[in-house]
């Protein structure tokens, strides 16, 4: 029998299926289909010696601290116990995972994951730079997964001493860094490390945006002599490189730290201004290319320090909302 003309309904199995993919989906803590997501602010305070701090927003614009502005994660390893740059991302499983900078000197990043954003699974050390033995320090590690390669890619800022001996006069205190990276499916077994990028000019605290079908690498030009200490970016086919055309700066000097996400249909890049007076700003922009500076619109708790941005379901928000600042729970 020919069925009525309108609206043509799914086969009962097929509704039950996509209802529980969908509120898989929701529960792993992906972006609601649909209404704008919400999204999550990681940051720190001071020196990175009391942990986490979180915030959340619905437009971008807004964000509101989260649990008084406490720490939720308190660090445990590294020889100086911080927990600086703080970067969140969110595996296949819907697992997330974060990486850290955990001291001036150290050659190792810190590492937790977590289901929901409150319970934590004991922090550990990655020797991402054990095998320079004159590295200086890891600093603001960063991931991204690579969907093609079914791997996170892991990248941080290191000086190597004499290794890149032109623009060894060009930073503070002979800090002359480029970025690295290695690569890990389980974060228990790892790459060797590898250059990253070089772009030919002193560089740190790198992030990665993946947008219209290519990927951006956004980095800090960390030019002292003569002061640049803005952000610039470069392309690629692949998460992985090779980096080219990078950008002339697309912001004003003195920021670092960026984080970048698609809100709608721009694209937000948000910084730390470090300088006075300092304050937590953005950039936007609808095709890469043309920047505004929204810093005058958009509110941060008091204090962020170099965060990352993430987009997550209401469920994980509600989660940390009914949560208590108590650092961390931990096994």
């Amino acid at each position: 029998m020919r069925r009525p003309a309108g609206r043509v309904s799914a086969p009962a199995s097929l509704r039950v299926a996509l209802a529980i993919l969908t509120t898989a989906g929701l529960l792993l803590g992906a972006a609601e289909p649909g209404p704008p997501p919400y999204y999550l602010f990681t940051s720190f305070r001071g020196n990175g010696e009391d942990g986490l701090h979180r915030a959340w927003s619905r437009d971008g614009y807004q964000w509101t601290a989260l649990g008084g502005d406490k720490s939720f994660l308190r660090p445990t390893v590294g020889g100086d116990r911080l927990m600086r740059d703080p970067c969140l991302a969110r595996g296949p499983d819907g697992t997330v995972h974060m990486v850290w900078t955990t001291g001036w000197r150290d050659r190792i990043i810190g590492y937790s994951s977590s289901r929901d954003l409150v319970h934590w699974s004991a922090q550990r050390a990655i020797p991402v730079m054990s095998d320079e033995l004159i590295a200086r320090n890891a600093w603001a590690p960063e991931l991204f997964y690579d969907e093609a390669k079914g791997r996170f890619l892991i990248f941080w800022s290191t000086t190597i001493p004499a290794r890149f001996p032109d623009t060894d006069k060009t930073g503070d205190n002979g800090w002359n860094h480029r970025i690295y990276c290695c690569t890990t499916k389980d974060f228990q077994s790892f790459s060797e490390t590898r250059l990253f990028f070089d772009g030919g000019f002193n560089v740190i605290d790198a992030t990665i945006l993946k947008a219209e079908g290519r990927f951006f690498l956004i980095v800090k030009d960390e030019t002292a002599k003569p002061v640049k200490k803005n952000l610039r970016l470069a392309s690629a086919a692949s998460p992985e490189g090779p980096w080219a055309n990078v950008s002339e700066p697309f912001t004003i000097s003195w920021v670092e730290g960026p984080s970048a996400i698609r809100v709608g249909q721009e694209y937000f890049v948000y910084f730390d201004h470090y300088a006075n007076p300092p304050y937590y700003g953005a950039v936007k922009s609808k095709d890469l290319k043309a920047w505004v500076d929204v810093s005058k619109e958009v509110s941060f708790p008091p204090g962020c320090r170099h965060g990352t941005v993430l987009a997550v379901s209401k469920e994980i928000i509600d989660g940390l909302l009914a949560a208590t600042p108590d650092a961390g729970k931990q096994p």
